[in-house]
Formats: C-alpha cells, sequence, structure tokens
C-alpha cells in the first residue's frame, strides 16, 4: 500500500477538504439555538407592544393637557406627535426589513411568526449587505435621522444619553472582529433568525426612545417646575363672618399646590407654624372688621425664592338668629307650620330649636312646627354649637290661630282640558251633569290645605216657589239630585248649602253656602 507524502497533492486535497468540513461544523448552529432566537424576539416584541401602550397613555396625557389649555401645551403636544409619526414610520420600515429576509429564506409564501430555515446564512447579508441593494445603509442613516431628531427635543442630559445610547450605531466587535460599520456587525453571515430578532430589538430600542423623549415633553408643558401658567396666592376662609367668642379659620395657599414641598407663610409679621397645613385660625374677639395680610415663599428648583402677597378681610358680628314661617307672621293650630331657622355663620347641623305650646321637628333644612291649642302663643328659643359650646341665641313668640274655613267648590275640566274650581256664579248645565261632587280647601294664595265634605245638601224650587231639599251624605251628587239637574232650564238657580267638612286639625265645621246659576 502506497503512502501519502505529506506534500504530496493527494494529502494537500485531503487537508483541505477536511477544513472544510470543521469550517461547516462551526458553522452549523444547533436547532436549540435557533428556537432561542424564536423565544428572545416573541419577548422582544412583546416589551415592544408594552412600550407602544405607555407611549399611548403619554400621548392621551398630553391631549388632554392641549384641551383644556391648548396655549400653554399646544407646542409640546405637536412635538410629541411628530415624533410618534416618526417613530410609527422607523417601526414599519424595520417590520418590512425583517418580512424581506425571511421570504429570502423561505421563499414569497414565507411567515414573520414561523421561519423554516432559521439557520440561513445568506438571506440577512443578501437584504442588508449587498452593494447595490442592500438596505444596511438606508437603515443606519433612517435610525441616526431619528436618533439625531429626538436628541435636538430633549434637553435632559440624562434622558438624552439613554436616547443615544439605545439608538447607536457604532460598528461592534462583540463577535471576535473588527468591522467596517454598523450594518455590518449585525447581519454579515448572521441566521436569519437572530438577523430578525435583533430587528425585533431595534423596534423595542426605537419605541423606548419615543418614551423618553415623550415623557421629556410631557414634564416640558410645567412652567417653572409648576404646572400652572400662574402662580398665585389666596385666603380661603371658611366663613368671613364669625360669631363672637368663636374661632376665625381660613386656609392660605397657591393655586398650585406640591404635597412634596411646603411654602414658608407669613401672616400679620408672624411666621405660620408648618405643621398646620396652611391653616391660619384666630379668636373673634372684639365686634368689627379685622384684615389678615402677609405672604408666601416657595424655593424654585434652580435656588431662587417665588413670593406672592396675600389680604383678606373677616367680619365678627353679635350672636343672631332668624326665625321665620314660610307662610306668614302666625302659626295655626293642629297642623304643620314649615318653619325657617338659620344662624349666619353656623351650620344647619349645628342649630337646634325647642317650643312652647307644641311640637318642633326638624325635616331636611327647614322645620315643622305644630301647635297644640289655640288661645296660647308658641315661643320657639334657638340654639347653636359654636366650638365645643352650645349657646342660646334667641327667641321668637308667635300667636296661635285655628284654621278659618274652606270654600266649598265643584271640581270640573275646563276646554283646555285643565282642572277647574266653581265656587259660585253661572255655570254651564253640561259641566254640572258632568260633576261628581262638591270639594272644600283653604286655598288663598297663602295656605293650600285640602278638607274632606262629610255631607251637604241642595235646595232647588219648583213652579210655585216652594223649596225641594235634597241631602247627600258624603261629597258626591246623589242620583236624586243629578236628577234635579236635568230638569233645570236655563236660567234657573239653586243653593248648595249645609255643607260640613273636617280639616286636618280634626275640627268639623259647617262652611259657606253656594248658589248655582245653569248659564
Amino acid at each position: 500500500m502506497a503512502v501519502n507524502s505529506p506534500n504530496s497533492p493527494r494529502q494537500k486535497m485531503i487537508n483541505l477538504m477536511y477544513l472544510v468540513f470543521i469550517a461547516m461544523l462551526a458553522l452549523n448552529v444547533s436547532a436549540e439555538v435557533l428556537d432561542g432566537f424564536e423565544l428572545m424576539e416573541d419577548s422582544l416584541a412583546n416589551s415592544s407592544d408594552i412600550s407602544l401602550q405607555r407611549n399611548l397613555l403619554i400621548m392621551h396625557e398630553l391631549a388632554s393637557y392641549n384641551e383644556q389649555n391648548p396655549e400653554k401645551a399646544g407646542s409640546w403636544y405637536r412635538k410629541s406627535l411628530e415624533v410618534h409619526q416618526m417613530s410609527d414610520s422607523l417601526f414599519r420600515y424595520i417590520e418590512t426589513l425583517k418580512l424581506k429576509m425571511v421570504r429570502r429564506a423561505d421563499g414569497n409564501k414565507a411567515d414573520l411568526g414561523h421561519i423554516r430555515h432559521k439557520d440561513d446564512l445568506n438571506a440577512a447579508s443578501e437584504v442588508m449587505l449587498s452593494p447595490v441593494s442592500g438596505e444596511g445603509k438606508r437603515l443606519r442613516s433612517a435610525v441616526d435621522s431619528f436618533r439625531h431628531t429626538l436628541s435636538q427635543l430633549v434637553t435632559d442630559e440624562n434622558r438624552k444619553k439613554i436616547i443615544n445610547s439605545g439608538l447607536s450605531t457604532q460598528p461592534s466587535s462583540a463577535r471576535g472582529k473588527q468591522y467596517r460599520n454598523w450594518e455590518q456587525s449585525l447581519f454579515e453571515q448572521m441566521p436569519v433568525a437572530a438577523a430578525v430578532s435583533l430587528l425585533t430589538k431595534l423596534q423595542s430600542d426605537v419605541r423606548s426612545a419615543e418614551g423618553e423623549t415623550l415623557a421629556h415633553l410631557l414634564n416640558s408643558v410645567d412652567v417653572s417646575d409648576f404646572r400652572v401658567n400662574q402662580i398665585n396666592a389666596y385666603v380661603i376662609p371658611e366663613s368671613n363672618i364669625v360669631i363672637q367668642g368663636g374661632t376665625y379659620k381660613a386656609r392660605i395657599v397657591l393655586s398650585a399646590e406640591d404635597s412634596t414641598r411646603h411654602p414658608n407663610i407669613f401672616v400679620n409679621g408672624n411666621v405660620l407654624d408648618p405643621e398646620s397645613n396652611g391653616i391660619f385660625s384666630a379668636v373673634a374677639g372684639s365686634i368689627g372688621s379685622h384684615s389678615i395680610q402677609g405672604y408666601v415663599e416657595l424655593p424654585r428648583a434652580d435656588g431662587s425664592v417665588l413670593r406672592r402677597d396675600f389680604s383678606n378681610s373677616y367680619t365678627v358680628i353679635e350672636p343672631t338668629a332668624t326665625v321665620a314661617p314660610t307662610l306668614m307672621n302666625v302659626l295655626y293650630a293642629g297642623i304643620d307650620n314649615e318653619i325657617s331657622i338659620s344662624v349666619p355663620g353656623v351650620a344647619p347641623q349645628d342649630i337646634g330649636a325647642a317650643m312652647t305650646n307644641g311640637s318642633l321637628v326638624r325635616k331636611g333644612n327647614m322645620w315643622s312646627a305644630k301647635p297644640s291649642g289655640v288661645g296660647q302663643n308658641a315661643v320657639i328659643s334657638i340654639t347653636a354649637r359654636i366650638g365645643d359650646q352650645v349657646r342660646q341665641l334667641a327667641k321668637k313668640e308667635f300667636r296661635v290661630r285655628a284654621l278659618p274655613d274652606p270654600t266649598p267648590y265643584i271640581e270640573y275640566t275646563d276646554a283646555n282640558g285643565n282642572p277647574a274650581m266653581f265656587k259660585g256664579g253661572a255655570i254651564a248645565k253640561g259641566v254640572l251633569m258632568n260633576a261628581d261632587g262638591i270639594r272644600a280647601a283653604i286655598d288663598d294664595g297663602i295656605l293650600n290645605i285640602p278638607f274632606r265634605v262629610l255631607s251637604f245638601r241642595t235646595v232647588f224650587f219648583d213652579a210655585m216657589g216652594n223649596a225641594i231639599p235634597e241631602v247627600s251624605n258624603g261629597n258626591r251628587f246623589s242620583d236624586r239630585q243629578k236628577e234635579q239637574f236635568r230638569r233645570l232650564s236655563r236660567g234657573k238657580y239653586f243653593y248648595i248649602s249645609g255643607v260640613r267638612a273636617v280639616g286636618p286639625d280634626g275640627i268639623e265645621r259647617e262652611i259657606s253656602v253656594i248658589e248655582v246659576r245653569v248659564n
């Protein structure tokens, strides 16, 4: 058997084939590694979606500020729209590059979500690094332009560093080689699965840089670290009128508050205790007008101090109370009379009242007074809780009267379909025939109190002038009375008398007569 010489052509050919075989083994990426790129792709895509949702929330907040105050927030909102549009455009362009790579590896029917030839080493290089149609240089230019625009909009150096680092297009030497440019370092001899993952990471970096820029634009809406365009100091008193012996309280604030920083407040030459949370209080001593004045100081972030002056006044009055019936200056026995009771400077729930010759009950912000008997006046006494004390403020005496007699009437419906009352005089026969009976009520524009009719009688006259009475036990016309109505001719008249009625006071009484003439 012949032995090959180390330098023979045959041995050289064997050595060369061995080197090629070793190189092929080195380039043969395992299936597990390629599947790992697919998992990484899904994770990066999810991260990009989360960044997009966060960015849209910031855009929504900027849009709200723009609606509320377009003069203040309009320019920042327009810049945010520009940033979002640029980000979307670059994101979509990168998505088309991913699809081109997968189609180059799997054909025109390729599915970006299910790459068949994940280990293809030529697709990424052909799409991105081809001397004639390679997209790498164009992508690098688009990323550089996007990064430069964002850097011009962001003045915060920390945010600017994050943006420049995330969108850097400097060549990488991570694979132990020195490359001429950024696109070559990413896509030269790169399996298509890894190249797609790198582009997805770039999309995530684009969304992240967009978010940093939008957050900076949102913060820029503020003026001098305050999210308002005017800063003023105000005194907000609980009441400008204080009862003698009570306490005047007021809250002194800036029109824009920052819960993390507390201003220095000076009132009438004295500094307000920081523990008071801006609440100033003073004992109301002498009666009359009293003024408070001072200023508020708040340090700015740049070391300067914002100062705003304020002034206000309050009035101290003697304890007073007002008691007024809603109907008239009397109370009617046996019924609920609405009463309004108020004390200036005192909340309704801190007011108390009591009554002689009857009962007094609170009903919401009103009171209901019910005298028990006629002939004795009723006295209403008013108290109020002022601070920790209950003070007697005033007394009011009322005359107590019985309810006046009600007026009887026939209820009917007019030509417009509205209810009407006939209290005497001429009435159409058709209206009379359709009426059910009579009612009674006090309805004089002040009182409006219904009574219950117990009985009444009608008195008709025959041709000889003889009276023909007909009695009804209740408030409805009897059949005999209805028959008498049918016999009445035009111009005839009759009387409704002996009307007995009882009101809400429980007193039964006989009330006035109604004269009825058929029209």
